[in-house]
């Protein structure tokens, strides 16, 4: 099969992904093997390939927003049938026995594996993934624009929940990429009145024509408090920021998995009850709930497609802000 193939993580710009023929992956017995339509392309592939993630295994195929067809099951995987479309994000296993597992955190599971960083990703014609973790996808999206959903979709959707934001509230969204116009309708669709941090105005004008109440820089003024806000963009700076916009006993989500170094905080910042927290990973169970929002809003994902050949201009377009909503890369028709 073709695979794009991290040997050696380097900058974007020196195009470290290479196009290799590998074997055909075989699934154990509880997996399924996915013929891959298509993989979206995340800012997590950018600091994987680029090395800002300690790396687990090299040679290493990422991609972790996969959508394709069963081609092949194991002796006992019988949850799907050959021919079924599913969707594969990010967490790809978990022991399933530890504490977090136990109560409802498995996405913090001392053992959790993840797609395209454990194990071998979607930029590739082939992945296995256990059965359990995979996912049957909404009709209504097709393949490029259900890929977005399995990532930008389900960390929005859970760092949107972790933010407690409800009908009425006002909602700060910092970065506007793949994920962040995808909270913005759904968020509205849930009643909330969405506010657009972001450095360029063709996301800018992005946001307003998917129903943005205001959009400005990070350091604009919305004209009212925010009653929640989410961090997209790894920057350390917007902290103080976001919460210097918010009201009292307002919640700040970070939602990536990484970031720059937060500066010093004045405790004023904080105080009056102001919560500052991570999003680490998802569920299984947040990845079913969202795509049943998704699909009910419903949401519309704004897609750039790219050939598996061409991932590393995929992540080099990404990491200079050059895509509006998300990239894609086409596996096969």
């Amino acid at each position: 099969m073709r695979a794009m193939v991290l040997e050696r993580p380097a900058p974007v710009s020196q195009s470290p992904l290479h196009l290799r023929e590998r074997p055909k992956p075989d699934p154990a017995e509880r997996q399924i093997r996915v013929a891959i339509g298509c993989c979206g392309t995340c800012h997590t592939d950018l600091h994987t390939v680029e090395g800002e993630l300690k790396l687990p295994k090299l040679p290493l195929i990422p991609g972790h927003q996969i959508v394709g067809i069963v081609d092949a099951r194991g002796s006992a995987a019988f949850k799907f049938r050959e021919g079924d479309r599913v969707g594969v994000p990010w967490l790809f296993r978990t022991d399933r026995t530890c504490r977090y597992c136990l109560t409802d955190q498995e996405n913090l599971c001392n053992r959790g594996v993840f797609t395209g960083l454990n194990a071998d990703g979607g930029y590739a014609e082939y992945m296995v993934v256990d059965e359990d973790f995979a996912y049957s996808l909404p009709s209504a999206f097709d393949d490029a624009h259900a890929a977005p959903l399995l990532c930008a979709g389900v960390i929005g959707y859970r760092s949107f929940r972790l933010t407690a934001a409800r009908r009425g509230d006002r909602l700060g969204l910092y970065g506007f990429g793949a994920s962040a116009h995808i909270v913005l309708q759904f968020a509205r669709h849930q009643g909330c009145e969405v506010y657009v941090f972001s450095r360029g105005e063709a996301h800018r004008q992005m946001a307003r024509d998917l129903g943005a109440a205001w959009a400005g820089d990070a350091k604009g003024d919305p004209g009212a408090k925010l009653d929640a806000a989410i961090i997209f963009a790894p920057a350390g700076a917007l902290v103080p920021l976001a919460l210097g916009a918010t009201r009292k006993g307002a919640t700040v989500a970070l939602a990536g998995i990484t970031m720059s170094p937060l500066p010093e905080l004045d405790y004023e910042l904080l105080y009056n009850e102001r919560v500052l927290r991570s999003v680490a990973n998802s569920t299984r169970r947040d990845v079913e709930e969202f795509l049943e929002l998704a699909a009910e809003v419903p949401v519309r994902t704004e897609v750039t497609e790219f050939a598996l050949k061409d991932a590393n201009l995929a992540l080099q377009k990404l990491k200079n802000s050059e895509i509006n909503g998300a990239g894609v890369l086409r596996v096969s028709h």
